[in-house]
């Protein structure tokens, strides 16, 4: 019997979109931005003590190469050629920081994840060293001073850990975000590796100077960081070098862009002034600016969006970054446990369609946009005896929602014209709740891709259209016109102002929590048994119990 004849769909791209929660490998046709197929695989997040984060570096590199695998056998399946595969883009999640030895490929530590908290003592040490009339670290990097950020993991990594040290010290160590151990990673590893990041992953260490666009050595004496051990930076569009193993052996890695940026492309957002909203483990809203930095007056991020090639102009944007948004879903799910998917959570609060006076303030890790508290925690007020699961599970869309508010509101300040929509995307906009949740509280209609996969599409954008690949235009006439599902505000404008500043209130009421002298120490016996840090604030918490949160009559 003959062989059944290979599909011939034209140049495809493939990219690697490695989250805080999950890694994932999408294959798109470059011509019509279609997906045809992709895998995903959910990374294991460590606690190891109070408000730290930790992830694998060696499960996250696995997880990649599983989701190629994959993926090419589901291609397989459908009688398409992965041979068609003419580039791969790489989409990650910024900040998070990795060390590893350049001699053995190991890594020296865990990664520590953009939402890690442990340095604030590290932090708050830094700033007392900063002119109060000379921000130099603002001004050149467009970030605060903040936990956030990898440098100030790096530095925790060199006063803590002695193989990190001792490896820096012998000219073995190579550090990076994500991105940067995926691609030295995938294109040999210690068979000489390609070291690299690009510009929008590299303008989140807070040792890149945004403006000469390159490593600055004054933030490395800052930071005492050894310039020796940082990535090449390069464009977010062109050949970096070419995947050495698996099944895509030979194919050339040339798209690269922290994931916020890649969203932005992959909405298209290419024009001064166009802003896109991802809902992802954090909520990240970004604005693009053109070709000049805007600075913030009002609790935003100067970043840079994207430079499309080695000779192309960079774009800069400004961004309000809230850490917690799909995350707090997840730990309804596993610390919890009042949900057994994510997906129910939109069952359950259908099923009550209010959140009956219940305000959640997800503040894990501190608050990010537009506030930088990092004493925040989390708070749940505003319970009752008639409070249930299904309240307290609406009051965290809820919450997801009134975050995107504040920094909408910052956005609009510090640009000046007020956003007339919102473009969404990511993992939670494929629930309705949520979404029509936002455009009440927004007061303006949301507007969502029929194609909610524009993370790991803009990486395979960045990557098809590199010089020498050159399958994907991204020429305005070229780019293919996408399909929007939009949501209307559907209360009053007086409505949804008092359940905005209602908000506001428990937000205070989150701050001031913790000291520094607390919070790295480990010993989650100063606040509560729950972890994170998660505080319950109402004065009939013990009448309750676990008998109404679990939603028992």
């Amino acid at each position: 019997m003959a062989a059944a004849k290979k599909a011939v769909l034209g140049p495809l791209v493939g990219a690697v979109d490695q989250g805080t929660s999950s890694t994932r490998f999408l294959v798109f046709n470059s011509k019509t931005a279609e997906l045809l197929s992709h895998h995903q695989v959910e990374i294991k997040q460590e606690f190891p003590r109070e408000g730290w984060v930790e992830q694998d570096p060696k499960e996250i590199l696995q997880s990649v190469y599983e989701c190629i695998e994959k993926t090419c056998e589901k291609l397989g399946q459908l009688n398409i050629d992965i041979s068609n595969i003419k580039a791969i883009g790489v989409s990650n999640q910024r900040e998070t920081t990795v060390v590893w030895d350049k001699l053995t490929g190991e890594p020296l530590y865990n990664a520590v994840v953009w939402l890690d908290l442990r340095t604030q003592s590290t932090v708050e040490n830094l700033s007392k060293k900063i002119p109060g009339n000379n921000n130099f670290v603002k001004s050149k990097t467009g970030l605060p001073l903040s936990t956030y950020f990898s440098a100030v993991k790096l530095r925790w990594l060199l006063d803590n850990v002695r193989t990190v040290k001792e490896a820096v010290e012998e000219d073995r160590a190579l550090f990076g975000t994500i991105d940067a151990w995926l691609i030295w990673s995938l294109t040999g590893g210690t068979n000489r590796g390609v070291h690299c990041t690009d510009v929008t992953n590299a303008s989140r260490t807070m040792l890149f100077n945004i403006h000469s666009l390159e490593w600055d050595k004054e933030l490395c004496e800052f930071f005492e960081i050894p310039m020796k051990i940082l990535p090449n930076v390069r464009s977010s569009s062109e050949i970096y070098g070419l995947m050495k193993a698996g099944v895509l052996e030979g194919v050339p890695i040339s798209g690269c862009l922290g994931d916020q940026s890649a969203a932005l492309v992959g909405q298209m957002c290419f024009q001064d002034g166009q802003a896109k909203n991802t809902y992802g483990t954090g909520c990240f809203l970004l604005c693009n600016t053109g070709h000049k930095c805007v600075f913030s007056e009002h609790g935003l991020l100067t970043t840079v969006a994207y430079k499309l090639g080695r000779d192309k102009p960079v774009y800069y944007a400004l961004e309000g970054s809230v850490a917690i948004a799909g995350a707090v879903i997840r730990w309804l799910r596993d610390n919890l446990g009042i949900i057994k998917s994510s997906e129910e959570i939109e069952k359950l609060a259908k099923e009550v369609g209010t959140s009956y006076g219940c305000y959640f303030v997800p503040a894990f890790s501190g608050l990010y946009a537009p506030y930088w508290e990092p004493s925040a925690r989390g708070i749940i007020c505003g319970l009752t005896q008639f409070t249930n699961k299904c309240h307290i599970a609406f009051a965290a869309l809820e919450a997801v929602c009134f975050q995107t508010r504040e920094i909408l509101d910052a956005m609009n300040r510090d640009c000046g014209i007020p956003l007339s929509h919102l473009q969404v995307d990511g993992g939670m906009t494929n629930n309705k709740i949520l979404m029509q949740l936002q455009a009440d509280i927004l007061y303006i209609p949301v507007v969502k891709s029929s194609m909610p996969e524009t993370t790991a599409l803009g990486a395979a954008m960045a990557a098809g259209a590199a010089e020498g690949v050159d399958v994907w235009s991204l020429q305005p006439e070229d780019l293919s016109a996408v399909m929007m599902e939009r949501f209307e505000p559907q209360i009053n404008a007086e409505e949804s102002e008092i359940r905005y500043s209602t908000w506001k209130k428990a937000v205070i009421k989150s701050m001031g929590w913790v000291t520094t002298q607390s919070s790295e120490s480990g010993d989650p016996s100063i606040f509560c048994s729950l972890p994170l840090g998660f505080f319950i604030v109402s004065s009939m918490v013990m009448l309750i119990g676990a008998r109404y949160i679990s939603g028992i009559p």
